[in-house]
Formats: structure tokens, sequence, C-alpha cells
């Protein structure tokens, strides 16, 4: 695995040996950051549901300003931090649930890549109150896009079993 484009462009990033992470294909990953161009320019960003960090790393291989990552797993965790090493941007790790996270500050960018195989459209509903007035979340999900409350749905795009969906603060 490793960065697509950017200053990072193909810097290799760990992976943890664990079945519950599943990073996001490349072909993916580059349509989804072809999609977030626009709204990365010093965006202070939130990649939650982290697991390897690569697609907050990502963000700021292509411009984002600052991004906290938040996962779950403490030992997913640091392959985050073993990650970061690599590079030299302002970030932060939160190792908790993601519906629990409060933010002081609010976000201009969040991706959201749960586990497909425990999708739940309310923990994503959670991260709304984290955006700024017209901040972006993006979500990369199964199935049809789900509407949440107070986000309108930008676009959606398919590729193979995955969907990513783009809403902006309404």
């Amino acid at each position: 695995m490793q960065v697509i484009s950017g200053k990072y462009k193909n810097l290799r990033l760990e992976s943890p040996n664990d079945s519950r992470t599943h990073p996001m294909g490349s072909r993916e990953k580059l349509a989804l950051f072809n999609m977030l161009q626009p709204y990365l320019d010093g965006a202070r960003v939130l990649d939650a549901f982290a697991g390897t960090g690569a697609l907050g790393i990502e963000a700021l291989s292509r411009g984002a300003g600052e991004v906290v990552f938040v996962e779950k797993s403490a030992k997913v965790a640091k392959t985050i931090k073993n990650n970061l090493v690599k590079i030299a941007e302002p970030t932060e790790i939160v190792i908790g649930d993601i519906e629990k996270y409060t933010a002081a500050k609010p976000f201009d960018l969040i991706i959201a890549d749960p586990p497909y195989d425990h999708f739940e459209p309310a923990q994503i509903q959670t991260l709304v109150s984290l955006l700024t007035a017209d901040g972006i979340l993006v979500l990369s999900h199964p199935g049809n896009a789900p509407e949440f409350k107070n986000l309108e749905l930008i676009k959606t795009r398919s590729y193979a079993a995955a969907n990513i969906s783009i809403y902006q603060n309404a």
C-alpha cells in the first residue's frame, strides 16, 4: 500500500496484520481523491475509522492542512503512528469509538470508511455535528447511499462492491 499522489507520492505505508482492517483499494482511493481535490487545500480533515491512516495521509499529501485520525483499536493505531513517522505534518491520533469523539473545532472534511460488515448509518449521523457550516463528508459504504439529516448528497460513484458518496452540510 502506498500514497498515490501529491508530495508523498509512492511513499510505502505499513498495514497491520489484522483481518478487521481492510484498506481501500488503489482504484477506489484514486477516484475518491480526484473527487475530493477541490476541498483539500488547507482543510482540517477527520479520518474517521482511520485503520492504517492511508486516507488521511493521502489527504495531507494532496494539500490538507491537518488531519485527526480516529481509530478504535489501539493495536491498529500503532500502525498509523508508524506511518506518520515518515511525514512531517500536523496530525493527531485518537484511540476510541468515533461516535464518542468530540472535537474542539469543526472539520472542513470528514472521510469515513467504516467496516462494511458493521456498517451503521447512525454512527455516520453522529459525525454531522463535527462539520463546519459548509463542510463535506465523504463516505465509503455498501449498497445505496444512505440519507442523513442535515446533509445533502452531492454525488455517488460505484466501484465493484464499494460505493463512495459525497455529502455537504446543509
